[in-house]
């Protein structure tokens, strides 16, 4: 199963790259991210293969974890109008998504209640 960990840090120069450093030296490879600020915080989603992992190192270190839950993640062609076909899909079963973002090579990341039958329908149709 693959995570997406939130991680909160300062908006400041080097936290960040403390961030990468920490998840580096631990093994703990970064294959998806976004990040934005929120009242004056940035705001990180990570994807990883190993959410407790993650959690552990950055929490020992200091960094505020504050969620890690499992997410669907499935490729997408690169071209237009993909995105749309597959939101269409989702929508069209009832599926409501609460984040969203692309990995690399082109993989939607997608939360999406687990354990509720919308998890189930979300995979079915992607």
């Amino acid at each position: 199963m693959t995570y997406d960990v939130t991680v909160i840090l300062e908006d400041q120069p080097g936290t960040l790259a403390r961030m990468g450093e920490i998840l580096g030296k631990a093994g703990i490879n970064i294959d998806g991210m976004c990040g934005f600020l929120v009242e004056s915080k940035g705001e990180i989603h990570i994807l990883v293969d190993n959410g407790s992992s993650a959690r552990k190192v950055l929490e020992k270190a200091g960094i505020d974890v504050k969620n890690v839950r499992p997410v669907l993640v499935r490729d997408l062609e690169n071209k237009p109008g993909t995105l749309g076909e597959a939101a269409r899909r989702l929508a069209d079963v009832g599926v409501n998504m609460n984040l969203l973002y692309l990995a690399s090579d082109n993989r939607l990341v997608l939360g999406i209640s687990p354990g509720s039958d919308a998890w189930d329908k979300a995979k079915s149709v992607l």
